[in-house]
């Protein structure tokens, strides 16, 4: 039996006897030529970033089967962190936030931009944190690009876990730790500034 679990902008997710296939879906505003090229590249561009993750021992979903618009893949059973962190003991919390800075301090460094970081895109499952959702993620080795994701992921926490933002980003930063890790986290000061005069 096929469940529809999530419908985003950008595909449709099912969940199938456990795993999940993620389908891109046609976008009647574009040239269906063009839609088709968009598509695919999209879905090609996801797949080669999770496997290239899987590589370097980050926790990712398994890639099962690729094909056109379509991703089969492992369907990580656990808690969405911005369903539950907010219910966790505050000790859970903070080790949560470390572990997931871990994970995206191996993403960084091997130039993997998320690019949608936050607790929604983040699952704890057996005690080890998992990335999701790689629909926008894109290689870069620039340190700007690493310093939105960071941007990111602190905007999330100041929205959705704003009883305990602070305390959980100083856990994140503590995870982050890599060889380029204080240029990144001085660039997200700027990234930041700008954010708040832009408008």
């Amino acid at each position: 039996m096929t469940t529809p679990i999530h419908q985003g902008a950008e595909a449709k997710i099912y969940l199938t006897k456990n795993i999940i296939l993620k389908n891109r879906t046609p976008k009647s505003y574009r040239h269906p030529q063009l839609d088709t090229q968009i598509r695919t590249r999209r879905t090609r561009s996801e797949s080669k970033i999770l496997t290239k993750a899987l590589q370097y021992k980050i926790n990712v979903p398994k890639i099962i089967q690729t094909s056109k618009h379509d991703i089969q893949m492992q369907h990580i059973k656990g808690d969405r962190l911005s369903q539950t962190l907010n219910s966790y003991p505050e000790k859970k919390q903070l080790s949560s936030m470390q572990k997931l800075g871990r994970q995206v301090a191996k993403l960084h460094a091997n130039n993997i931009i998320h690019s949608d970081l936050t607790t929604s895109n983040t699952i704890l499952s057996n005690s080890k944190i998992f990335l999701i959702d790689f629909g926008l993620s894109y290689i870069s080795t620039k340190i700007e690009d690493k310093a939105v994701d960071l941007h990111l992921i602190k905007q999330a926490l100041q929205a959705k876990h704003f009883q305990n933002a602070d305390k959980l980003f100083q856990a994140f930063k503590k995870g982050y730790t890599w060889q380029d890790s204080k240029k990144i986290v001085d660039r997200l000061k700027i990234v930041e500034k700008r954010g708040r005069y832009k408008h």
